[in-house]
């Protein structure tokens, strides 16, 4: 029995990030936002119960991806495509586009992670949850800066590129993975999971684009000392 829970957190993550698609196309971006975060603990703890329960399996490495391209890829796509055309309206629908391409490198990404033989106590590339968080995170940034309004179209259309290459690029992060919770094995894990919960619950989501920061900055630091 215990074999099987891996793949039903995995499965619910899917569920969450299908249940986030129709949210977002009912124009319900906030809500999408928190189903999208209801994924992101399921994707965290099917492979935390795998590694506990010894409950590795090829079925479920390849189930996880294919959740992951729902939740991770097509949600955020779907998010940023969605705001654009809100904002800028359907004349400018040609504008919209490019919001997919998170959808398009989301799945590379997560292909290339399937054959990597690197990627095993590091990321190679900004890892997909991440990206989501920070894409997700927008709708509630938003109404923080109204000065800003005629802006977002343009910050969104800058950002699409910038995350399309985190996704993909070379650079090495820290992947959020305990094989022991020993505090010498995993301190910057460990900053990173108590900086993020202490700047979510003072800012809400508009801390995520801060917490990603963090992340990046941790990254950095623990693969220059490594270098």
């Amino acid at each position: 029995m215990k074999k099987h829970i891996p793949n039903l957190l995995t499965c619910l993550n899917l569920f969450s990030g299908c249940i986030a698609l129709v949210l977002i196309f009912k124009g319900e971006l906030i809500t999408a936002s928190y189903f999208v975060v209801l994924s992101g603990f399921f994707d965290f703890f099917d492979g935390f119960a795998a590694r506990l329960l010894k409950a590795y399996s090829p079925m479920g490495k390849e189930l996880d991806s294919l959740a992951d391209v729902i939740s991770f890829g097509a949600v955020p796509g779907a998010m940023l495509y969605k705001l654009l055309i809100d904002m800028l309206g359907s004349d400018f629908f040609l504008w919209t586009i490019p919001a997919f391409l998170i959808t398009v490198f989301s799945a590379l990404r997560l292909a290339k992670f399937n054959i990597d033989e690197r990627q095993g106590d590091m990321f190679i590339g900004l890892n997909t949850p991440a990206n989501t968080m920070l894409i997700v995170a927008i709708p509630h940034i938003i109404p923080l800066f109204p000065s800003l309004i005629t802006w977002w179209p343009y910050i969104i259309l800058v950002l699409i590129p910038i995350s399309c290459f985190l996704l993909v690029c070379e650079l090495p992060f820290i992947a959020i993975k305990f094989k022991d919770f020993s505090w010498n094995n995993n301190k910057l894990r460990y900053i990173f999971i108590i900086g993020s919960a202490v700047l979510i619950i003072l800012f809400k989501f508009a801390a995520i684009p801060i917490a990603i920061l963090l992340y990046i900055i941790l990254s950095i630091v623990q693969f220059k000392i490594l270098a």
